[in-house]
């Protein structure tokens, strides 16, 4: 491999250093649109290559790495692709089908025995190509990974706790979980983690040498973007976000300069130079429309020769003037990026930007097309920020829209108290909330921790720590006793409160002998239920026939909690009458909605 990687390395360092002369007639004032489009659009850096008949056209940087600093971006500058990655997945699957070790249309369970999906039949069907298609029939629950600290292996066991919102392969739906799911079979068949893989079967033979899967990777490079988000009108940098725990859903960092090498690899049917890295067959078939996705109202009214869009394996696909796009977005908190290319015309383009959520890589995608297809200019960027900032207009409306149906001049129904404790889902893990400075704050996994703010009634609204998280109303629900059973976290799960653990420390410590006077049979009269009562090692244990046993806790000299395997709720008491010095009943007390039984001794 090294052999082969080096010379073709040297083959491209002596092609960019040409590349400023490259830029000839049809991109004339290019530059001067793209600085322009990025001062609209609040863009701090953007790094831009376009290639064309193998050829690199296009390729330098615009602005700076970091908002409100100097240093500026290059070709070489490391951006997050975000879900641009995911052609990577898709690749890597590609290259395991070319060599017989899966199928495309072979169950995910052939190569992860233990996955499983909520519907038993989605979990028996669903194939390699489902999860590369986003047709699984799962909404996204993206926060079992965003901000978690859950391993890949324990989010993919987990989603078998996500219930499906359409019926499976009945419609699109962008599902980050499933492509891990795609990198996790891949890994598993080669026996290589999904990061290795990528590394030595594509970045290397692509000569990727920037390139990486990880935020632990660029701990001292020295030409990195910074993210940026723009948050109350105020543009700043935030924190680039660890997101390996998804990473063959986004979690590559790459450059101008190597991306260029990606969409060459695309454009020439998977050759390197002489090399076919993989077949151009395999590949093609990345590009096969498998899933229609809809198209919107604002998004036909910009671009009305757009009659559809679909999703093959990694790519969306879409006409255009005539022609096909095949591309991929990506976004991750403070960068998008967006790769493109238009096999027709052999043309292909990569727009990395450190700008949160911006649609500028897509007005530019396009007003680099329309210059191939030497068509009469459009203002894209123009048109699609107008589209933006209308949309973000009726955000803001239903935003006062929720503000006025809040109703002043409630409370809470209980003390604060009482709303604290752990809250638990399936899927999600655990939400704990706790009293502190006289207010709610709420945790959920690793990254998601705030002040609760009283809304109205029995509901919050909790403002996250990192403004990236924004803001979620938490509603708590009684049950019928009163107390809080479950809290709603609005459009993620109804989690339910644990009872509180058992407390194991005894309030009377009583001897040996007097622990004696207990121990017998016990039985309740009219179902015939029978307790034993023994004094086991110093302790009074408490067996019931089919359960575990337990050991009592002295709460006062007749009075015992029960405590037993890990993770046992309170509430469990078994209280003794006496008759001089001897127990004649005993009072089983249980938390409601059980029974207290009342147990006569044989």
């Amino acid at each position: 491999m090294r052999r082969l990687w080096l010379p073709f390395a040297l083959a491209l360092a002596t092609l960019r250093p040409s590349l400023g002369r490259a830029q000839a007639a049809p991109f004339q004032g290019l530059d001067a649109y793209v600085a322009k489009a990025m001062q609209d659009w609040k863009v701090p850096g953007l790094a831009m290559a376009i290639v064309h008949n193998d050829s690199i056209i296009v390729l330098k940087g615009f602005g700076t790495r970091t908002v409100g600093k100097t240093e500026p971006v290059n070709e070489h500058t490391l951006f997050a692709i975000g879900s641009s990655s995911k052609a990577f997945t898709a690749t890597l699957a590609a290259m395991m089908v070319d060599e017989g070790k899966m199928q495309w249309d072979a169950p995910v369970s052939r190569y992860l025995a233990s996955f499983q999906l909520f519907d038993p039949y989605a979990s028996r069907e669903i194939t390699l190509r489902d999860v590369l298609s986003h047709r699984s029939g799962l909404a996204r629950g993206d926060l079992m990974w965003y901000g978690s600290d859950l391993p890949r292996d324990e989010i993919v066991r987990r989603v078998r706790f996500l219930k499906p919102s359409w019926s499976f392969r009945a419609q699109f739906g962008y599902q980050n979980i499933m492509f891990l799911t795609a990198g996790q079979s891949v890994s598993q068949v080669a026996g290589r983690s999904w990061d290795d893989l990528v590394r030595e079967r594509i970045f290397q033979p692509l000569g990727m040498q920037e390139s990486n899967t990880s935020v632990r990777a660029l701990a001292g490079q020295p030409n990195v973007a910074t993210p940026t988000v723009e948050l109350n009108d105020t543009v700043r940098s935030v924190a680039w976000r660890n997101i390996d725990n998804i990473a063959p859903a986004g979690s590559i960092n790459s450059t101008a300069s190597d991306m260029a090498q990606w969409v060459r690899f695309h454009l020439n049917g998977g050759k390197v130079g002489s090399k076919q890295v993989l077949s151009k067959g395999a590949l093609d078939e990345e590009y096969v429309p498998n899933m229609v996705v809809p198209v919107s109202g604002p998004q036909r009214a910009i671009n009305p020769e757009s009659h559809f869009m679909e999703y093959g394996m990694g790519w969306f696909l879409q006409d255009f003037r005539g022609r096909e796009i095949i591309h991929h977005g990506g976004n991750i908190d403070g960068m998008t990026a967006l790769v493109a290319f238009m096999p027709e015309e052999k043309t292909g383009l990569i727009i990395l930007t450190n700008m949160n959520g911006t649609a500028l890589p897509t007005a530019l995608m396009y007003r680099v097309f329309d210059t191939y297809l030497k068509v009469p200019p459009r203002d894209w960027s123009a048109e699609i920020l107008k589209a933006s900032k209308a949309q973000l207009a009726q955000a803001r409306e239903a935003q006062k829209k929720q503000e006025a149906q809040r109703v002043s001049g409630t409370k809470p129904s209980l003390g604060l108290d009482e709303y604290a404790g752990t809250y638990s889902d399936s899927m999600y893990g655990d939400a704990k909330v706790r009293v502190e400075n006289g207010a709610l704050h709420a945790t959920l996994g690793a990254a998601f921790d705030g002040t609760l703010e009283h809304w109205h009634y029995d509901t919050f609204r909790a403002a996250w720590r990192d403004p990236m998280l924004g803001k979620t109303m938490l509603t708590f629900v009684l049950g019928a006793d009163g107390k809080v059973a479950q809290l709603k976290a609005e459009g993620l799960a109804d989690f339910v409160k644990r009872p509180p653990r058992v407390d194991t420390t005894a309030n009377v410590t009583l001897a040996a002998s007097d622990l004696q006077k207990f121990a017998g049979t016990y039985v309740h009269p009219q179902t015939k239920f029978s307790a034993d009562v023994q004094v086991v090692s110093g302790a009074l244990r408490l067996t019931i026939p089919g359960q575990p046993a337990y050991t009592l806790v002295a709460d006062s000299p007749t009075r015992f909690r029960l405590t037993g395997p890990p993770g046992m709720p309170a509430g469990f008491f078994l209280e003794f009458t006496m008759s001089g010095e001897r127990a004649t009943s005993a009072t089983l007390t249980q938390p409601a909605p059980r029974p207290t039984i009342v147990l006569e001794r044989k």
